[in-house]
């Protein structure tokens, strides 16, 4: 029995293994959530409603980042981590369908499914880690009490008026998510070393980047639920073709270049685990915030067109792309770029377009959405050519 448990961690910490099979099937539980994210926020259009829904997904992204490490230091093609990993994605599920109903009458079912994921995770890896490595499972044992602290509030904000319920669970992700930044600091324990957090910078990135590529799945199948085969309404077929340049636009800022770089920097870099939580884990989410909000106002833009553009819907056109160029940016910052002046400048030219849109000139939806995709081509072809003249971005690093 021995034997086997050890055999369920990975051998090479450092090595260049590849998300495998059953990691891409587990992803999959995701396209669902950002979906149901998307529609929760188009239907919540307001202030209480933007941040219900920046609750969810803080969720659904802590739920996926912890398995991702989880797999990073475990072996998925093991069967005892496969199973796991079954048994996680069924959880995921429970999540995923209850995200609607969250801040209604779902709110226990979303917490049975978060938290027990939680639950499972810490269990298995601190017994299928300590005979093997001893330093990995205390480790673990302290992120799994970190999450025990925070699951009373859970479960309080699940049971407690809708009303009420926001600030309950605001509280638990905070304590969730500040686990990391103070590496899990206990009383008498103190800090975990942060050579104990040593992982693979190839698998962290490449499942970093299939997650971006989830999200922008998601954003072309609301696209494609919401369009509904109007061929005859030309504003619509229109916004249709906005919506697919806005993706790829995008795919593009993210993936023609600094997916590579990033990956690369953090295979080198001596502090993995610690870069890798600011980089992937906590910029990531930044991203993915921007790629959601997209969705939304694609959506938006799919259902109306040419009606007059409200201030709700320019903000989410506008600030959608403006969200995302920032993640961006912080993300290529974090992994040795220079503060792009590209990027800052497309945030506030877009800033800029949403003020004069409220304020001064009358637009409607599907003009907002070209004006902001202009933005992001030209924030792309100002990241092209600033690699293709520092002989592919080694300029634009820092030193």
């Amino acid at each position: 029995m021995g034997t086997e448990r050890s055999t369920l961690l990975r051998k090479e910490k450092d090595g260049r293994f590849e998300p495998s099979p059953v990691e891409l099937l587990f992803d999959l539980v995701f396209v669902f959530a950002a979906t149901r994210l998307s529609h929760y926020l188009v239907e919540h259009l307001d202030w209480t409603g933007l941040l219900q829904a920046f609750i969810l997904l803080l969720a659904v992204w802590w739920f996926w980042d912890r398995m991702v490490w989880t797999t990073n230091w475990f072996d998925p093609e093991k069967w005892p981590v496969r199973l796991m990993l079954f048994v996680a994605m069924a959880l995921g599920l429970v999540m995923s369908t209850s995200i609607q109903g969250a801040f209604g009458d779902l709110g226990v079912v979303f917490v049975v499914g978060y938290l027990g994921v939680h639950a499972l995770r810490g269990a298995f890896i601190i017994v299928a880690a300590w005979r093997d490595s001893r330093q990995l499972s205390m480790n673990l044992m302290r992120a799994s009490l970190w999450i025990a602290v925070s699951s009373p509030l859970w479960i309080i904000g699940a049971l407690a008026e809708p009303g009420q319920r926001v600030w309950w669970w605001l509280a638990a992700i905070a304590l969730n998510y500040l686990g990391p930044s103070v590496r899990y600091w206990l009383p008498v324990l103190g800090r975990s070393p942060v050579d104990n957090w040593a992982v693979s910078g190839h698998h962290i990135a490449e499942r970093a980047q299939l997650f971006v590529i989830i999200a922008l799945g998601e954003s072309i199948l609301v696209t494609g639920e919401t369009f509904n085969g109007e061929w005859m309404t030309p504003a619509t077929v229109f916004a249709l073709l906005a919506a697919l340049v806005g993706t790829l636009l995008l795919w593009l800022l993210y993936f023609n270049n600094t997916a590579g770089v990033a990956r690369k920097f953090l295979e080198k870099t001596r502090e993995s685990g610690r870069v890798a939580a600011n980089t992937y884990t906590y910029l990531h989410l930044v991203i993915v915030a921007g790629i959601v909000l997209v969705a939304v106002g694609d959506e938006l833009v799919l259902s109306h067109p040419d009606d007059p553009l409200d201030p709700v819907t320019a903000a989410v056109v506008f600030g959608g792309a403006a969200l995302y160029i920032l993640g961006n940016l912080l993300f290529k910052r974090s992994v040795g770029y220079r503060w792009l002046k590209s990027h800052i400048a497309g945030i506030a030219v877009l800033a800029g377009l949403f003020l004069a849109s409220v304020s001064l000139v009358a637009l409607t939806p599907l003009i907002a959405l070209w004006l902001a995709n202009s933005v992001l081509l030209l924030v792309v072809i100002a990241d092209e050519v600033a690699h293709r003249r520092s002989a592919a971005g080694a300029a634009s690093l820092a030193s």
